[in-house]
C-alpha cells in the first residue's frame, strides 16, 4: 500500500474533521473511517500534530526550510574548509 503524503495543513485539517465526528458521538474508529485513514495513523498524527494551529504550522514551516538552507551553508563551508586545508598541507 502506498503512501499518500498529507502536509500538515492537511493532517491538521483531517483531525479537525475527526475531532468533530467524535463529537457528534462517532468513535475513534468510525471517524478514521469517515476522513480515510487508519486509527494508528490517527494517534501519530494527533501526538504530532493535534494541539498545532494552522499559524503554528506555517512558522514550523518556514523554520524548517530556513534550517534546510542553513545546514547547506554549514555543509558548504565545511567543504571549502577542507578543499583549504588540502591545499595548505600540499595535497591538492
Amino acid at each position: 500500500m502506498g503512501r499518500k503524503g498529507h502536509t500538515p495543513e492537511q493532517i491538521v485539517r483531517k483531525l479537525r474533521e475527526a475531532e468533530a465526528a467524535q463529537a457528534t458521538g462517532c468513535t475513534v474508529v468510525e471517524a478514521c473511517r469517515q476522513i480515510g485513514i487508519s486509527e494508528q495513523t490517527y494517534y501519530r498524527w494527533r501526538n504530532a500534530y493535534g494541539k498545532m494551529e494552522m499559524d503554528q504550522l506555517r512558522r514550523l514551516k518556514a523554520l524548517e526550510v530556513e534550517n534546510r538552507r542553513l545546514k547547506k551553508v554549514v555543509a558548504d563551508q565545511a567543504l571549502d574548509m577542507q578543499i583549504l586545508k588540502e591545499a595548505v598541507e600540499g595535497k591538492y
